[in-house]
């Protein structure tokens, strides 16, 4: 073997040997968590309302509370992210104050503990605008905590758009609206959606935020305004507040960690879908 093959050789091994240390936990995880949940997992459990301050039951409640939560910080998040990364990539000048000021100060978001954003939600929303302990509250705030998420993928995703596609459709006259409808959104869609489910796994994940604005009430909410036990709540409480919940606290992060991969599978299937479609259309 020769000095340069010997170096691929070498290249390769260390290339492989990250890639199964960046797996390796990822693995553990799942194996841990789903060993240990999936067993407790049925329809019961997952229809169920929690009796005995979760030792047993089931988590329906949990469950529609968090899809509640995720719905309304969603619901605020996407258009003003899709909004804002339209605006820094189509409307304003590159490497213009502005602009640089508003990226500078969602990185700063970006980086701020999610307990901070929950003393924020709770003294903005809950209070100060007299929201109180509620989904409402909590969807709010994981909506700010997401936005500089979504914001900077969209970005990169619109800012990946080729220049000669947009100098083709400024060429034949199209309308600021029809090349964004057209044009921008359906080739950055699958980063648009990248940056989506991020912002998915983030808000769904989220625990010191929630404790702060949407409360631990574990029962069936009736509307937004109503408190609610987000899932991931519930596991912290059942593990570090409830003796004997430690398996229905692996039960429950099972739940979400199939919850999750299943909003991955479904939105990133979605994705391809529409970008094919639009492509069709364009």
């Amino acid at each position: 073997m020769s000095r340069s093959e010997r170096r691929e050789t070498f290249g390769a091994l260390c290339v492989y040997g990250g890639v199964l240390l960046v797996a390796a936990p990822m693995v553990w995880l799942l194996w841990d968590v789903l060993g240990q949940g999936l067993p407790h997992l049925s329809p019961a459990y997952l229809s169920g309302a929690p009796l005995d301050a979760g030792r047993a039951g089931g988590i329906f409640p949990i469950l529609v509370s968090t899809l509640m939560i995720l719905a309304v910080c969603m619901a605020v998040s996407l258009p003003l992210g899709l909004g804002t990364a339209l605006w820094l990539t189509t409307f304003t000048r590159r490497g213009g104050v502005a602009g640089r000021w508003v990226r500078r100060l969602l990185d700063v978001l970006a980086g701020v503990p999610s307990i901070v954003f929950g003393l924020f939600g709770n003294a903005f929303f809950a209070v100060t605008l007299g929201l109180g302990f509620s989904i409402l509250s909590g969807g709010l705030t994981l909506a700010c905590m997401v936005l500089p998420i979504l914001v900077r993928t969209a970005e990169e995703a619109f800012s990946a758009v080729p220049d000669e596609l947009r100098l083709a459709a400024e060429a034949l006259s199209l309308s600021h609206s029809r090349v964004v409808t057209r044009l921008l959104l359906p080739v950055a869609l699958p980063g648009v959606m990248a940056g989506f489910v991020l912002g998915v796994g983030r808000a769904i994940a989220e625990t010191a935020a929630l404790i702060f604005t949407s409360g631990y009430a574990d029962r069936l909410p009736g509307s937004v305004w109503d408190s609610g036990r987000a899932l991931s709540v519930h596991i912290y409480d059942l593990a570090m507040n409830v003796s004997g919940g430690e398996e229905r606290a692996y039960a429950a992060a099972s739940t979400l960690m199939l919850l999750l991969l299943l909003i991955n599978a479904v939105f990133l299937s979605l994705a391809a879908s529409w970008r094919r479609r639009a492509l069709r259309l364009a």
